[in-house]
């Protein structure tokens, strides 16, 4: 008898508690659609609407209402924790509850039919939801004609606000699926981004370092030859293996270093990607300018940290970047319409103020509340930066501040 009993308790809690591929699960790390699951449960008032709306309360109202309220709020639980795929069953049993309750709560049996439909738009797959919405709206009907005499107007009524209140379901199931499958496809360029240059890579030190350490093995086996009977020949030979080995190790680091460093116009186009992400919309100038190499790097990293933070905290819907090289000075303007009001520079700002010193420039930082946040940096050329970048940048707009709307 114990060991039943515990059996049984344990198939409870499973109940109970979310699976891995239920709505609550889902909704991990967004608590917003977590609180506004529980939110939706608001407009269940309306179940109690008969002690409003109607002159006199049927008989056995209150024993109706109290036995079926409970049991749909745990359907309604249990369309949550449960697998999605199973929402459309619990659905089912809401109406069919809907229509045994109709008869004696009016109002209680039509909120409980919308509550039915928006579970029915829970999966996902637009054709199983409205189909199932079909099925809950017309067993409510034929119940509410020919069972109970309900007026068609109200009929109509209610059946119209349960197909919009499930099509919002069905609209945000395959928008929230759309997301993830861009989500997928964003993942897999990155991946497939990263094998190609993984590639790349191995193929530029394969050809980098494959004739020079064969000249190399050629030449110290020359001057091993060579010691015993020629020592002046071999040490010429093993001076000409390290100057070659010297020439390929200067060359490696040139080509790691270029590996390391990130262009501009790269960490421009992968601003864009993580901003669009956000539901920002990221504007920049295509056409970079070719700058140096000392600058390149240093750019691309302050770039990332100004667009980090307007991911991690500007709230914002749009955002730009801009880039000038006027006379011999070169601008870079990144500017949001977010929240603003930022009145301490954290860490991020220091650091790109450092990184900006080291290249001889200036950065100015704006953070007027309810403005947005515009940082501007200039950094002077030299004559050899003229000659190397473009007098215009092609495409390059007007940096002077100005409020972004």
């Amino acid at each position: 008898m114990n060991a039943r009993l515990s059996s049984d308790i344990r198939m409870a809690r499973s109940w109970l508690q979310p699976t891995p591929d239920s709505l609550w699960s889902r909704f991990e790390g967004k608590p917003r659609l977590r609180v506004a699951s529980l939110f939706h449960l608001v407009w269940t008032v309306y179940v109690f609407g008969d002690l409003v709306f109607a002159d006199t309360l049927k008989p056995h109202w209150w024993l109706a209402t109290l036995i079926a309220f409970p049991l749909f709020l745990a359907l309604y639980a249990l369309s949550y924790i449960q697998p999605v795929r199973r929402a459309s069953w619990f659905a089912v049993v809401v109406v069919v509850l809907a229509c045994a309750l109709m008869g004696i709560n009016a109002s209680g049996g039509g909120c409980l039919m919308i509550y039915a439909c928006a579970m029915m738009g829970f999966e996902g797959s637009a054709k199983r939801s409205y189909a199932g919405m079909a099925f809950v709206i017309g067993t409510f009907a034929l119940a509410g004609t020919f069972i109970y005499d309900w007026p068609l107007s109200i009929l109509a009524t209610i059946s119209f606000i349960a197909v919009s209140v499930g099509s919002i379901n069905v609209i945000y199931r395959v928008n929230a699926q759309r997301d993830a499958e861009l989500k997928l496809s964003h993942d897999e360029v990155r991946r497939l981004a990263a094998m190609a240059e993984r590639e790349r890579i191995g193929r530029d030190l394969h050809d980098l370092l494959g004739h020079t350490l064969s000249l190399i093995t050629l030449k110290l086996e020359l001057s091993r030859r060579l010691i015993d009977r020629d020592a002046d020949a071999a040490r010429r030979e093993m001076e000409e293996a390290e100057a070659v080995a010297r020439h390929a190790l200067a060359e490696v680091r040139s080509a790691v270093t270029g590996i390391r460093a990130t262009g501009l116009a790269g960490e421009l186009a992968s601003a864009r990607l993580l901003l669009n992400a956000s539901m920002v919309k990221f504007d920049y100038v295509s056409d970079v300018p070719e700058l140096p190499e000392r600058m390149e790097a240093g750019l691309a990293l302050i770039l990332r940290e100004a667009v980090t933070n307007i991911h991690r905290h500007a709230r914002a819907s749009f955002a730009e970047a801009r880039v000038e090289v006027k006379g011999a000075e070169l601008t870079l303007c990144i500017a949001d319409n977010g929240t603003g009001g930022v009145s301490g520079e954290g860490n991020g700002i220091c650091g790109m103020r450092e990184r900006i010193r080291a290249l001889g420039g200036t950065l100015a930082f704006e953070s007027e509340r309810g403005k947005g946040t515009r940082v501007r940096i200039v950094v002077p050329l030299t004559a050899a930066d003229r000659r190397l970048a473009p007098t215009t940048a092609p495409g390059a707009l007007d940096l002077e501040p100005r409020p972004i709307s």
